[in-house]
Parts: structure tokens; C-alpha cells; sequence
């Protein structure tokens, strides 16, 4: 070897060695992971590049309506149970909490970041990085449903309460925040077409969830804490309730536990999640009247129905928002079209839908969405492909150790009893 090949050689080692030294700096690290994320999106898209969510295939349905009962029937029936009805009290024009400590997510990290600037809010004590190793352990993960934010603070955060309700409004909305309840919310943003894909068949359509910390009705607008965009976002009414939408005006509000009894207050029946479905299914129902090729009102209806195991009724309240045309990731964060699908033995509608959520994993080795696998198992399963359903249940676990849907599905067919601690 030359004396110049040797003193290349030792500087190819030492830039190496210094590269990896700077790696194991976490905002190195996150900042090298997500451009390399973002380039292997942009390389996987030109040479597969993305298409529309999948129609439903041909069935024919029972004969069941979808369409809403007489205005009469579609009164949510009152619980059995006396409950508190919503203060009246009149709301200040404009008002805003202290904004908490502003975080940035990391890499795909809405769920986590926007939790942990909620709970800071209470005297939490943590980041984002503490929540997403329970809940969402594999980075390329794109996704964190509201029960897994909703677990994490029952089980992990200690001595706070969380509820989640859908079918939520402006006006709820802005009497959680006068009482000072900061209320997260999930719904919908617009990707970064530079960060994206190279196809003009991509809708740049992805969820995202915000902190709401502040209204003022005088310029209609909230004020929401933003994991991705920055601190003190200023949201139109209008934009935000459009956003929501999609995601059937979920929203999610931590307490204390003593102050249990005025946030029953504040939603009143909807404090009783069948009522609450009930409403936000005669919202949905009433949605779909209004305009039938609204294809998120049909959605929201087929995810109410799910809720009341009506599974029948919610596939064709499903189809028909998938032949309108649903945004293409849509079912990466939505499960109730699987398990609608699954419930009326339509196993090669839920084969389709869970591989078109699959084919959208940018990372090698399709090393996201764990739900998505589980389902696919389900459906080879029913298919009678016991070793391929394994196969994806295994797989759900490498992305989400302790998951417990797969732990269950595998623990299930093979006789075992079931997990003592899983993670949802």
C-alpha cells in the first residue's frame, strides 16, 4: 500500500469513526433519521409510485339501510342513568392558557409530542421521547391512535385522568378551554410536497394531531400548540372544523381526577360514551342527508356504527365513502373499516385494504403500521393461511413489541392463555 493509499485510508477511518461519534447525539440523530426517511420516500416513489385508495371490490349487500330512522327516532335516547346537563354559563370572548414549553416532534411524532406538551401543562415531568418508546418504539411507525395516547397517561404518566370523545363542535371546544382544559384534537394537514412523493397522483393528505390552547371569537380563531409548524399557530374556525372532520371531531382532554366532576359538567350527556355515540352517529347520519357525496360524513357514520357492533350497516356506509374517493393514507390511522370488514366475512375486502395500508411502508422491510399487519393476519387466517397470519402477527410485534392485538391473535388461535401485560 502507497503512503498516499494509507493516509487515505486512516482519514476515511477517522471521518468515519467521527460520523458515527456524531450519530449518537440525539438531534443529530433525529435530524440524520427523518432527511433519510424523507429520501427514501422520494426514491420509492418514483420507481412505485402511489394510487388511489383501492374501490370496494363487488358484493352484494344484506338488506339493511344505512340511511337515518325517521327524525323522530334519531333522537339520542337519554341514559338510564341521570346525568349532568352542559353549563350555560356565557363564554368570554377571548381567552388563552399560559402555552406550554413548545416541542418539536421528532420523526414522525405528532401523538407523543403533542401529549407531552399537554401533560406539562399539568406538572409533567418528561418529553416526547418517554411516551413514543411505550407507545410507538419503532420510528417509522406513522401512526398513534388516541386510545394509545389515552392508555399511556392511564398506565405511564401517573396520578391524571384522560378521557377521549368524537363527535365534538367550536362552541365545546372553546368551553373546555374557559375552564381551563387544554383539549387535543386530531385531524387533518397538508404534507410538505418537498418532503413527499414525486407523483402527481399523491394527495399529500396525512393526520396530525394539535394542542388547543386559546380561542378569540372577535377574529375567529383558535390558538394551537404545533408539534410540526411551531409554537401559537392561529387556526380559523372554519379550517379547524373542516380538519377535524375526517376524524369525526375526536377530542381528548386530560384532568386531575378531583376535577372529574366538572368536566361532566362541561360535556353533559356526551359524557356517557354510548350516548356520545349515539349523538356523533345522528350528527354523522344527518351529515350524509345534507349532502350524499360528502365521503367523511360517510365515514363518520360507518366508525359509529362500528361502535355499536351494526357492522352490516357500516360496510355500506364504508363502501360508499371509499367509491367517493377517501384520501390515500386514510386508513393508515382508522381501523373501523377492518373491523367492519372482518365481521361480515368479507376477508378479501380486508385483505386488499390492510396490503394497500402495508404499501405505503417507505421503510424497508414495510416496518410500520402494526395494525395494519394484524389485520392482515386475520384475513389470511380466515383465508386459511394459519403460517402467513403468524407471519404477520410476528411482524406487528417486531414493530410494536407487546402490541396487544398480536399478542392476542397469536395467543388465540394457538390455545395459550392471554397476555397478563400488553401495550394497545
Amino acid at each position: 500500500m502507497s503512503k498516499r493509499t494509507k493516509y487515505i485510508v486512516i482519514g476515511l477511518v477517522i471521518f468515519g469513526l467521527l460520523a458515527f461519534l456524531l450519530y449518537q447525539i440525539p438531534r443529530v440523530q433525529n435530524a440524520v433519521s427523518w432527511r433519510y426517511d424523507k429520501f427514501t420516500i422520494y426514491i420509492r416513489n418514483l420507481t412505485n409510485p402511489p394510487s388511489r385508495l383501492p374501490t370496494p371490490l363487488p358484493y352484494t349487500p344484506s338488506p339493511v339501510s344505512v340511511t337515518p330512522p325517521t327524525s323522530t327516532q334519531s333522537i339520542p335516547t337519554p341514559p338510564e342513568s341521570p346525568l349532568p346537563t352542559p353549563t350555560n354559563a356565557p363564554l368570554p370572548a377571548q381567552f388563552s392558557l399560559p402555552s406550554p414549553l413548545h416541542e418539536f416532534q421528532t420523526a414522525n411524532n405528532c401523538g407523543p409530542a403533542t401529549l407531552s406538551m399537554a401533560l406539562h401543562m399539568f406538572g409533567w415531568q418528561g418529553d416526547q421521547a418517554d411516551i413514543a418508546k411505550i407507545i410507538k418504539p419503532q420510528k417509522a411507525d406513522r401512526n398513534v391512535n388516541p386510545d394509545e395516547l389515552v392508555w399511556y397517561v392511564r398506565n405511564e404518566a401517573g396520578g391524571y385522568s384522560i378521557d377521549y370523545r368524537v363527535g365534538g363542535n367550536i362552541l365545546l371546544l372553546k368551553r373546555m378551554l374557559a375552564a381551563n382544559y387544554p383539549v387535543i384534537i386530531e385531524g387533518t394537514t397538508s404534507l410538505d410536497p418537498n418532503d413527499a412523493q414525486p407523483n402527481v397522483n399523491d394527495d399529500l393528505w396525512a393526520a396530525h394531531y394539535l394542542l388547543l390552547t386559546g380561542y378569540d371569537d372577535t377574529t375567529q380563531i383558535f390558538i394551537a400548540q404545533d408539534s410540526y409548524h411551531g409554537p401559537d399557530k392561529q387556526i380559523p374556525y372554519s379550517q379547524l372544523e373542516a380538519e377535524w372532520k375526517p376524524f369525526n371531531y375526536i377530542y381528548i382532554v386530560i384532568y386531575f381526577p378531583q376535577d372529574e366532576e366538572e368536566i361532566k359538567a362541561i360535556l353533559g350527556l356526551d359524557w356517557d360514551p354510548d350516548q356520545n355515540r349515539q349523538n356523533a352517529l345522528t350528527l354523522a347520519q344527518n351529515a350524509t342527508l345534507a349532502d350524499a357525496n360528502d365521503k367523511f360524513a360517510w365515514f363518520n357514520l360507518g366508525s359509529n356504527l362500528v361502535y355499536f357492533d351494526r357492522y352490516e350497516e357500516a360496510v355500506q356506509a364504508y363502501d360508499k365513502a371509499r367509491t367517493l374517493g377517501l384520501p390515500i393514507r386514510m386508513l393508515r390511522y382508522q381501523f373501523g373499516p377492518y373491523l367492519a370488514y372482518f365481521n361480515t366475512d368479507r376477508f378479501d375486502e380486508l385483505l386488499l385494504i390492510s396490503e394497500d395500508t402495508l404499501n405505503w411502508a417507505y421503510s424497508s422491510g414495510n416496518y410500520w403500521s402494526e395494525e395494519a399487519w394484524v389485520w392482515k393476519g386475520w384475513a389470511l387466517y380466515r383465508k386459511n393461511d394459519t403460517q402467513g397470519a403468524l407471519n404477520a402477527w410476528q411482524k406487528a410485534l417486531e414493530i410494536h413489541p407487546n402490541f396487544c392485538d398480536a399478542e392476542r391473535s397469536i395467543n388465540l388461535i394457538q390455545g395459550n392463555d392471554p397476555p397478563a401485560y400488553c401495550v394497545p
